[in-house]
């Protein structure tokens, strides 16, 4: 591997080129604008969750008014889509100039601080088996949590024996066609909620298996509440709608978040009882939509328009909670006996931190 030898100076050097990375950037030209910086970013696109995993309906699981960027007004519907929220990042790199400042393919190997010099010395490596040296005063992760490679996957018995197509949603085969098919998809969070609905739309049939159940929080997703629609009446500029609107979403978090800590069993029957709202008269919310644990031990899985229950309601998907056997040749065998008929089974099984 050749090594470029001169090191590139630079006063800061941001590592990820995702969200964190390029609002990093934009900090520091607004409050530093005298200071220099490098973004180096390992893969050939901005984006970084956004940009890499592509499965079916991939959205964001918190709202755009608060996950956006303050110096950037969201002004679309609260939950965006994957598209969506590249489209408003690309927007952010071409409006404040950001492109000139990203290194494209270089995967950091080292970062090395030297006392002496009071500064970082990062290796990168590129796609042509060449390696370069940056160094700055001041060293920004930015670069996320998890693998990117490869998400969590356990391993289960006979997978080798499964005639169909076994995928993780963080590799998810680029034009992949599952209509028609049989989709069983192993979890409960919140890629599972959002995978389900998305492809029951074409699938013969798609089934939700899980150990164990998560709370889904049903949700609006309005471009705009009526408050802000009777505040746009008054001619209100933009910026403060747009601030308004993400004090209410915090302030409205907040409030959920205090009630579920210390009204957990009131918050719980308000959450069971809005789930039953969206399913049959009859469906039994036990064991499939009933958790074990309080609100917010773990964190709800929101689902727009209540897209997960209204599938479940018209029969597209449905719901299994047990625990997994085997795989067999045409489907998964769980260990209560029962046995779940699968073309493609989808492993939303988490991330590799």
């Amino acid at each position: 591997m050749k090594t470029k030898q001169s090191a590139e100076q630079y006063d800061v050097l941001i590592i990820g080129a995702g969200v964190s990375g390029l609002g990093a950037a934009c900090h520091l030209q607004r409050e530093c604008p005298d200071r220099t910086f490098v973004i180096l970013e390992a893969r050939e696109a901005i984006g970084g969750t956004w940009d890499l995993f592509r499965y079916p309906g991939i959205r964001s699981d918190s709202d755009l008014h608060t996950y956006g960027y303050e110096f950037k007004p969201w002004y679309g519907k609260p939950i965006a889509t994957a598209p969506e929220i590249r489209n408003y990042l690309d927007e952010v790199v071409a409006e404040n100039g950001l492109a000139a400042h990203i290194r494209f393919g270089h995967r950091v190997s080292q970062a090395a601080w030297s006392s002496a010099e009071a500064g970082w010395t990062v290796t990168t490596s590129d796609g042509a088996g060449q390696t370069h040296q940056f160094q700055g005063q001041f060293l920004w992760m930015c670069q996320g949590y998890y693998n990117y490679q490869a998400g969590y996957r356990p391993e289960i018995p006979g997978e080798e024996s499964f005639q169909g197509l076994i995928i993780h949603p963080q590799q998810w085969p680029e034009g992949l066609d599952y209509s028609g098919k049989q989709v069983v998809v192993i979890g409960s969070g919140a890629t599972a909620a959002t995978i389900v609905p998305a492809v029951a739309e074409k699938a013969a049939h798609v089934t939700q298996l899980q150990r164990s159940p998560s709370y889904y929080l049903p949700v609006d997703n309005d471009q705009e509440t009526e408050l802000i629609q009777q505040l746009r009446a008054l001619d209100i500029p933009g910026e403060w709608l747009y601030e308004i609107k993400r004090r209410q979403s915090l302030a409205e978090g907040k409030v959920f978040t205090e009630r579920a800590l210390q009204e957990p069993e009131a918050m719980r029957a308000e959450l069971l009882k809005l789930t039953a709202e969206f399913l049959p008269e009859d469906y039994d919310l036990e064991p499939d939509f009933t958790p074990r644990y309080d609100p917010w031990k773990e964190r709800l899985c929101l689902l727009p328009g209540a897209d997960l229950l209204k599938a479940v309601a018209a029969g597209q998907a449905s719901v299994v909670t047990a625990e997994i056997d085997c795989f067999e040749e045409d489907g998964l065998l769980l260990k209560s006996g029962e046995k779940l008929a699968a073309d493609i089974v989808v492993t939303a099984t988490g991330i590799e931190l």
